[in-house]
């Protein structure tokens, strides 16, 4: 499958699932934007893609970056083809333990930010009849004890997907969420699973 000439771009692109997907769009011939916060380890998954991609840092839950991030894919390639939406946090806790200040960090980063930015792409997508696609996880589809505004906010990004799918399906803009399981990046450790409970996880 080749991707030349198609513009792709990725959030979340830093580390994990992100740096994988940029990874495999550059040895696919796309031109590959990725974004982050942390701009050292950006320019570390740039150096191993196949097709140096444009590095765009931001974060995703400031509005103003958001803004930049579109701006800056438009002005150097005049196009969008695909959307991966896949920067995300994760946080441990119940509902006995946990606080509306988690809730929101959650939400803003899982869900809000999704919503800016698919909202700001959507013109682009529709002039290329391109494709979004949104990183969710098992857990949108299946409860896990101990993470109740994380499960949340991918129910809510998968109810998301189905609902811009049906509004861009006459315009033939593809959008689809993918529910992986666990997968091996820092997001647990950062979410402040010790080391020993993430081994058994």
């Amino acid at each position: 499958m080749s991707f030349a000439g198609k513009v792709v771009l990725i959030t979340g692109g830093s580390s994990g699932i992100g740096a994988a997907t940029a990874l495999e769009f550059s040895t696919l011939g796309a031109d590959v934007v990725i974004t982050g916060r942390n701009l050292e380890n950006l320019t570390k998954v740039s150096e191993k893609c196949a097709k140096a991609p444009l590095i765009v840092q931001g974060d995703v839950n400031k509005e103003d970056d958001v803004k930049n991030i579109i701006q800056t894919v438009i002005k150097e390639f005049g196009k969008l083809d695909v959307l991966v939406n896949n920067a995300g946090i994760i946080e441990t806790g119940g509902i006995e333990n946990t606080n509306l200040e988690q809730y929101d960090r959650v939400f803003n980063t899982n869900v809000r930010s999704v919503y800016h930015l698919t909202n700001l792409a959507v013109p682009y997508l529709i002039k290329t009849k391109g494709n979004i696609v949104n990183v969710s996880s098992a857990t949108g589809i299946r409860a896990s004890p101990d993470l109740l505004a994380y499960c949340m906010s991918k129910a809510a990004l998968d109810q998301f997907t189905r609902c811009v799918s049906l509004d861009l399906a006459s315009k033939q803009v593809r959008v689809n969420s993918v529910n992986p399981g666990v997968v091996v990046t820092e997001l647990h450790r950062r979410g402040g699973m010790p080391e020993e409970q993430y081994r058994n996880f």
